[in-house]
């Protein structure tokens, strides 16, 4: 179970790292380092309407930042002994984040028809994590 969740937690800083700088970006003139044109289109996914949570002005990743936070608070609680039942909330939180992560995917691919490298490697830490969950369930 602790090498699960080391890696459930390696995953979560991860993710919350790519978080931040697209949450930094987003925020400031600085410049995104990927891809501009063809399939992989970064700009393109970041500036698009579904790059902010409902026309808010509030980037998707900052919600990336939150739930990643909340994934390491939940893997370091349970590499510290956490209880049965933060098991299930790690399980249901891990679940909550990969629903997620396919529907932005599928947005990506299907409504923009591009993908965003960055948001990728969010997409894969989440996936990893939630492997990881599962795999500390046994």
């Amino acid at each position: 179970m602790r090498p699960a969740l080391l890696l459930a937690l390696a995953a979560g800083v991860a993710g919350l790292g790519i978080s931040i700088y697209l949450t930094v970006v987003h925020f400031s003139a600085a410049p995104l380092v990927c891809s501009a044109s063809g399939a992989v289109n970064c700009e393109a996914v970041i500036t698009s309407p579904y790059g902010v949570i409902g026309g808010t002005g509030i980037p998707t990743s900052a919600a990336g930042i939150f739930w990643f936070a909340v994934a390491i608070g939940l893997a370091a609680g349970r590499l510290l002994g956490g209880d049965g039942r933060l098991a299930w909330i790690h399980l249901g939180w891990a679940a909550a984040g990969l629903v997620v992560g396919l529907g932005l995917v599928y947005i990506e691919i299907d409504r923009l028809g591009v993908i965003c490298a960055w948001c990728t490697g969010a997409h894969v830490c989440v996936l990893v994590t939630a492997l990881a969950v599962l795999w500390a369930r046994e």
